[in-house]
């Protein structure tokens, strides 16, 4: 007798909750939202041409250190800290702490470029109130003013920060998209993870340890020739 398939019940998965505030999230956090986050490779076009990262597992291992012991760590905790902030001269402040830690001239650029991009998108679409700010600064900020699920917007922060550096990885390497989108499955726990580590830490936990990164930041200033901005 042939098996006989069984259509799944809601006994099977938990329904995911999809509101007007989650979609708003996904939104800002798109490929398509205009932060010209595709010119700028974070390093990463330094390391290639260095030979740091020269495949798949090199690039994967090398993301995977970012998020969790460089920039992308610090980057959330400046985040949970925006999110905190209760008004404007508070946010400043620590936008002015942000721009003092960035290890190059090209991070601190990169960082506020996109977050003015950022503030006059989501200030003229959805009327919020954001000033010129680092971009991980405006992303917090704008999410409290939205009453965003904090944990969400790090996690998905993260991801797209990662999905924005494989497309650079794959023009500056023989890599396909399949590939690709595997190094990203795997770093999906990761996101997570380092969401949840940043609860209960604030500015004297911003660090790095990921120094190949930082260094090749700093080498990007100078790389002739070059494609992206950083």
């Amino acid at each position: 007798m042939g098996m006989v398939a069984r259509m799944p019940t809601n006994m099977d998965t938990a329904p995911m909750p999809i509101d007007a505030k989650f979609l708003t999230l996904t939104q800002w956090l798109s490929p398509s939202f205009p932060v010209g986050a595709f010119a700028y490779s974070h390093g990463l076009e330094q390391a290639i041409r260095s030979h740091w990262i020269e495949n798949g597992e090199d690039l994967r291992e090398w993301l995977d250190t970012l998020i969790r012991h460089g920039s992308g760590r610090s980057d959330a905790i400046w985040i949970r800290l925006a999110w905190a902030c209760k008004d404007m001269s508070d946010v400043q402040e620590l936008n002015a702490q942000c721009r003092a830690f960035a290890p190059a001239l090209e991070r601190q650029r990169e960082a506020e470029r996109q977050g003015a991009a950022f503030s006059n998108v989501a200030s003229h679409v959805w009327g919020l109130k954001l000033p010129m700010l680092q971009l991980p600064i405006n992303l917090g900020f704008a999410a409290r003013q939205e009453g965003l699920d904090i944990e969400a917007v790090i996690a998905l922060y993260l991801q797209s920060f990662l999905s924005n550096l494989t497309a650079a990885a794959q023009r500056l390497m023989p890599m396909g998209q399949t590939e690709g989108q595997s190094i990203l499955a795997q770093l999906n726990a990761a996101c997570i993870e380092v969401a949840a580590d940043s609860r209960d830490m604030g500015i004297e936990d911003i660090s790095s340890t990921a120094f190949l990164s930082d260094i090749a930041a700093m080498q990007h200033e100078t790389l002739q020739p070059r494609i992206f901005q950083s």
